[in-house]
């Protein structure tokens, strides 16, 4: 019972917000090509709304907002005291660290450089290109090569011309670094898992994300011969990470000491429900404003992206699964520590391909696909779960 004392407000399941992300996203990517067809100058100018570094943009303000109040309402949520309680629950919490960063980044390295730098390659061109940011403090001349891309000028700015299936590749790397959402509490609870474990997992891996995020980006993109922009890399964690982890923290800290624990979590966490995923909406229109003509050009683009995408999220589910059933779990704790390696922390990767690549870039797009497919298949999943209970003991 003592995992649950602390949750004074059971997840409701889904919102309407939350079942339909789907769509919302489909309408989104629709508003997005949309405004950059009839509006591209209003979506440009909202790009050109930055902080400049040596004359290069390096965080779009208006995304930078946007990914704040996406990343903000899940940091808030962290009850630290917890946080170092989770050691007394040593297998759920070893299984779920474990598949996440010692497994997870590198399959999904694997299985997207075979779908799209080998099957898929044709279809996505093999001539393809996209061009991304050059690297923080990298100032290089116009044909030096930097990786596999070539320093060009696209309307002036010195960009990186890299083959576009490699940066859909960096994208779900990106994806595949960033483990379990706040969505997760989510389907914890209607899978009938422990909260209790969900939450603290939830939290350990937004701070194990603080320190293992940079390095294992750093590596992965460098094996695929993309750019590695250790400043940016390091940058936008601090933006996107530690900011609203510091914020979060320090806002939780003072309503709670003021209005109580019982008002901070059924009146202030019920009024940011809508915020994060809203705030993701807001973003994917900026981005799908820049990518509306790669898409109507290519409309297959997202299936390309989605297959191993889809591949990997089963496949870390079913390895995550299967070792807490060797591991003799409980139903209640294997269930999330499945699903926390299978979903994925997909603001965090948005944010980082935005700052890291761009957001007219291959990569964003890619993470965005991982928006797209995360709530069907995780309810498939979830309905998984629920059918293979007997698999496993139950807790007392």
């Amino acid at each position: 019972m003592e995992d649950k004392a602390y949750i004074t407000k059971e997840p409701k399941g889904l919102s309407v917000f939350e079942r339909f992300l789907s769509v919302w996203v489909i309408l989104c990517i629709l508003a997005g090509i949309l405004l950059g067809k009839l509006a591209p100058k209003a979506a440009t100018f909202l790009d050109g709304l930055a902080i400049y570094v040596n004359e290069a943009p390096v965080v779009s303000i208006p995304i930078a907002i946007c990914l704040f109040f996406m990343m903000y309402p899940i940091m808030v949520k962290i009850d630290f005291a917890e946080v170092l309680k989770a050691g007394k629950n040593v297998k759920p919490v070893g299984l779920t660290l474990f598949v996440n960063w010692a497994i997870k980044p590198f399959t999904m390295y694997a299985i997207a450089m075979v779908f799209l730098g080998v099957l898929f390659r044709t279809f996505i061109g093999t001539e393809a290109l996209d061009y991304i940011k050059m690297p923080l403090g990298l100032d290089l001349p116009v044909g030096a090569e930097h990786g596999a891309g070539t320093v060009v000028l696209v309307e002036g700015v010195k960009m990186l011309a890299v083959p576009l299936w490699r940066s859909y590749l960096a994208g779900c790397i990106l994806l595949g670094i960033a483990p379990c959402t706040a969505m997760v509490l989510v389907w914890g609870y209607l899978a009938k898992g422990n909260d209790g474990h969900t939450l603290i997992m939830v939290a350990i891996n937004s701070l194990t994300m603080l320190f293992l995020y940079g390095p294992l980006g750093g590596f992965l993109l460098g094996i695929g011969r993309l750019p590695v922009p250790w400043k940016a890399l390091l940058l936008s964690i601090g933006i996107y990470v530690a900011l609203p982890l510091v914020a979060g923290f320090i806002s939780r800290k003072l309503i709670v000491a003021k209005k109580g624990f019982e008002w901070f979590n059924t009146k202030f966490l019920h009024i940011l429900t809508p915020v994060t995923i809203t705030a993701l909406l807001v973003t994917l229109v900026l981005l799908f404003s820049f990518k509306g003509e790669v898409i109507l050009s290519n409309p297959l683009t997202i299936l390309w992206i989605a297959i191993p995408l889809f591949i990997q999220t089963n496949l870390i589910f079913w390895l995550a699964y299967g070792l807490a059933r060797l591991l003799k779990l409980s139903y209640q704790d294997a269930a999330p520590s499945a699903m926390i390696g299978a979903s994925n922390h997909f603001e965090v990767a948005i944010a980082t391909a935005v700052m890291l690549f761009g957001l007219s870039s291959g990569a964003a797009l890619a993470t965005v696909v991982g928006v797209l497919i995360e709530v069907p298949v995780m309810l498939m999943l979830v309905r998984i779960c629920l059918r293979t209970q007997g698999w496993f003991k139950q807790a007392k």
